[in-house]
């Protein structure tokens, strides 16, 4: 019964999806060793608990976001199914789970160094502040890419125990994007936003305004990217990961339209996995490379 719960809550959370935002703060760990000249102490051990310390935070996260907003999802026909407004889960069970997994990002981070410790309560008040946003602002999805965007800075804290402002290029890349894929996933919920007073740029723009704005910020995406491979004298196969990624983003614009949402799915699930997985590949290599000629 316990298991089976647990892999209700795995389910709840789409445990799946950490996939989004984990390589761009593995992606902050190497180059961070990198930038350190590859002479870090056993980094692997590091980039284990970096691994945890963001499974750990995304899952708490989501957790405690299915629980706040379980009777909101109750009302919209798109996600009464969810686990908690169908029943299948209990809001005890969950807030023990948030509880469990927020215990574990706090250990993993005192694994890390002191500064990650430090900051650690900060990140935890950031990622569940977030749930509350759509009650206040149509700025909520910035604030969501803001949550996944400090994971590269922290990874970078991780390994370098202290913060460069360079690597908030990638902080800003990986708010931009978010922010832009969540308006297009907000989208399908145009209608019952405006009926329940809940607050989206869909809902403030219009789903074909909120559209131009996302496109506006996965191109602001690109820009910090570039500012990122120039600041920290990254080589060609960086760009190439940049370019792979415009391709993928112009791709996902393209199955959306503000008269057409019924591809929303393969936009927002499918073509950011592969983002987030191909920009690692490529700028990981980048670094191996590096690595290779020392």
């Amino acid at each position: 019964m316990f298991l089976r719960k647990i892999r209700l809550t795995l389910e709840m959370i789409k445990f799946e999806h950490s996939v989004f935002a984990l390589p761009f703060a593995l992606t902050g760990a190497l180059l961070a060793v990198r930038d350190a000249a590859f002479q870090i102490e056993r980094p692997w051990i590091k980039i284990i608990w970096i691994i945890v310390a963001m499974v750990s935070a995304r899952s708490a996260a989501m957790a405690f976001n299915r629980v706040l907003d379980a009777a909101i999802d109750a009302r919209n026909p798109r996600t009464r199914i969810r686990h908690l407004p169908a029943g299948l889960l209990s809001k005890g069970f969950t807030w023990g789970f948030t509880f469990v997994a927020s215990v574990v990002f706090l250990y993993a981070a005192r694994q890390l160094n002191p500064l990650c410790f430090l900051l650690a309560p900060a990140a935890l008040a950031i990622v569940f502040f977030y749930s509350y946003t759509k009650r206040f602002t149509a700025f909520s999805h910035l604030i969501l890419g803001f949550c996944l965007g400090i994971a590269p800075a922290a990874a970078w804290i991780a390994v370098r125990g202290a913060l460069d402002a360079r690597i908030l290029w990638l902080t800003a890349a990986v708010t931009f994007w978010t922010a832009g894929f969540d308006i297009i996933y907000s989208c399908q919920d145009y209608e019952f936003d405006l009926a329940e007073g809940l607050f989206s740029l869909p809902r403030r723009l219009g789903i074909a305004r909120a559209l131009w704005g996302a496109r506006f910020l996965h191109v602001s995406m690109l820009f910090c990217l570039l500012a990122l491979a120039h600041t920290l004298h990254l080589g060609w196969l960086s760009l190439m990961g940049i370019a792979a990624v415009a391709g993928l983003l112009v791709y996902e614009h393209s199955l959306v339209k503000a008269g057409d949402l019924s591809r929303v799915d393969a936009a927002f699930f499918t073509m950011n996995g592969y983002v987030s997985v191909l920009f690692f590949t490529f700028w990981a290599a980048e670094v191996l490379l590096d690595y290779s000629r020392i």
